[in-house]
């Protein structure tokens, strides 16, 4: 894969770099800048060599028209920050205001432009639209350094057609993203775990088919854990359940079972009265769902406390662990407890542990961990999961990945 040396000399030309600057924002506060501190090392590195930095980035789902909730500014503002320097910001992506921001910059000097997606091309379906967009934007640089591991996966303007109009090569923060999702992959140190969470199952069934062979524990929880306990015959009451996916969780835990492979479930569960932080809520067995007060209505919002002490021993006697999606509903208090011992796990692993982005990389930080305490935490839940599956990634394969 192209690296930024291969693009020479970068004095005083115009880069633009592809980042990842999706950040959560309440009412126009930042209130998680870890993509942001992830893109410093390609930026700094860009302005030693005297570079004109043209930063572009999504944010959010504006659905391809300009949005102020979907702004860039508070980025931009951030960023300079960051870098303890001056960041200009262009209030569009393409138009007038782009075009004089960029043509001012000086060597080391950096602009953010505004969201992309407030152009349909972005991420329009038609191949000719996003082509035409990424003409717009190719005529703003010289080379495109792309860093956006966050949306590699995804066939879009500016990750894959501006790659092909410029000379283009990956930068830093792709570069460790890739070198950790092979050491996943290729001769992990074992014993390997894979932790999986989140709301639904059928977005993780990619990566258990493929990793499977290739771990040694697999422990399953939040939301997804209640289709995995219906396949066993144990009843769930209103819990998520996609009960379209039954015969396939029946068929990885017989896979499993052929492979050696241990999948851990849950022995107990946080059962409520309703979704909520007031909802009334106890701890009952897995197999005992519907046994508590709430009956058929009762709904699954957390592992219990003795599967989180279970699922962290496991965790920190492994030196691999690869873990993406929560436990339970971490944003609410009497749901966390689950996600907040299985990340304290994380941090006491003697190997390589790994937050796989998403959620899971917004709950540790939320839940008052810091990045350093963990191996890596990825900037792409998604494009991680894609990676992790086996499957070929556009915005990767087009600066000569392999």
């Amino acid at each position: 894969m192209r690296t930024i040396e291969s693009l020479g000399s970068l004095q005083g030309t115009r880069v633009i770099v592809r980042c990842d600057l999706n950040v959560p924002l309440e009412r126009g506060r930042i209130t998680d800048d870890g993509r942001i501190r992830a893109s410093l090392p390609t930026i700094r590195a860009l302005i030693a060599q005297g570079a004109r930095v043209v930063i572009v980035s999504h944010l959010g789902r504006p659905d391809g028209a300009p949005d102020a909730k979907y702004s860039l500014a508070p980025v931009a503002g951030r960023l300079g920050e960051l870098l303890g320097t001056g960041v200009a910001f262009s209030t569009d992506t393409v138009g007038d205001s782009a075009t004089d921001a960029v043509a001012q910059l000086t060597d080391g000097g950096v602009v953010v432009l505004e969201n992309l997606r407030f152009n349909a091309g972005e991420t329009s379906k038609v191949d000719a639209e996003r082509a035409a967009f990424a003409a717009r934007l190719a005529a703003l640089g010289d080379v495109l350094v792309s860093d956006g591991f966050g949306v590699v996966h995804r066939k879009q303007a500016s990750v894959f057609e501006l790659a092909t109009l410029l000379p283009s090569a990956a930068g830093l923060l792709i570069a460790t993203e890739l070198d950790v999702l092979d050491r996943l992959t290729e001769k992990p140190e074992a014993p390997y775990t894979v932790v999986l969470g989140g709301s639904k199952v059928s977005d993780k069934l990619g990566v258990i088919g493929h990793l499977l062979p290739r771990i040694n524990s697999l422990l399953i929880g939040g939301g997804m854990v209640f289709t995995f306990l219906a396949a066993q015959g144990h009843k769930v009451g209103s819990s998520l359940l996609e009960s379209d996916q039954l015969d396939t969780v029946r068929g990885y835990l017989a896979e499993a079972e052929r492979l050696g492979v241990k999948i851990v479930l849950p022995t107990d569960i946080v059962v409520a009265s309703k979704f909520g932080g007031d909802a009334e809520h106890q701890v009952t067995p897995a197999d005992a769902i519907e046994d508590t007060p709430f009956g058929a209505s009762g709904l699954g919002l957390d592992i219990g406390p003795d599967s989180a002490q279970a699922f962290a021993a496991i965790i920190r006697a492994s030196k691999t662990v690869f873990w993406n999606g929560p436990m339970g509903v971490f944003e609410l208090a009497a749901f966390a407890e689950g996600t907040r011992t299985v990340a304290a796990a994380l941090t006491e692993v003697d190997g390589l542990s790994v937050v796989g982005g998403g959620d899971s990389a917004a709950a540790v930080r939320i839940l008052g961990f810091h990045d350093d305490q963990f191996g890596h935490i990825s900037t792409g839940g998604g494009a991680s999961l894609e990676f992790l599956e086996g499957k070929r990634l556009p915005g990767l394969e087009v600066l000569g990945w392999q």
